[in-house]
């Protein structure tokens, strides 16, 4: 199979992967779950395209901060927790510097 997507389950395996593929860039969504108890749960999705296939990692809140990345919620004035863009951005640009890849947010209403 040379096409399709692979979902990623493990940050330590991403970040193996874009060292190994070495893409141009990523790309990253926050997603907000509207059906939690606390009307918002913020999600990561990261994407890499290589060879016409995407590969997919997921992270997903545990406490105050990401599981996997440990990149830390901040709370809105409603109180909900929430990632700062601005913050994950440059978390990825650390994470893979040696990589020299450009990493891009996807917003979605």
């Amino acid at each position: 199979m040379t096409e399709g997507h692979i979902r990623i389950r493990s940050w330590e395996e991403y970040k193996q992967l874009v060292n190994e593929k070495k893409p141009g860039s990523i790309v990253f969504i926050l997603e907000q779950n509207g059906f939690s108890p606390n009307k918002e749960l913020t999600t990561l999705k990261l994407i890499m395209l290589h060879d016409r296939r995407y590969y997919i990692f997921y992270d997903f809140p545990k406490g105050d901060a990401l599981r996997e990345t440990g990149i830390p919620f901040h709370k809105d004035k409603r109180g909900i927790p929430n990632l700062d863009e601005d913050e994950v951005k440059a978390f990825l640009n650390k994470q893979f510097e040696k990589q020299n890849l450009d990493v891009f947010s996807f917003w979605t209403a």
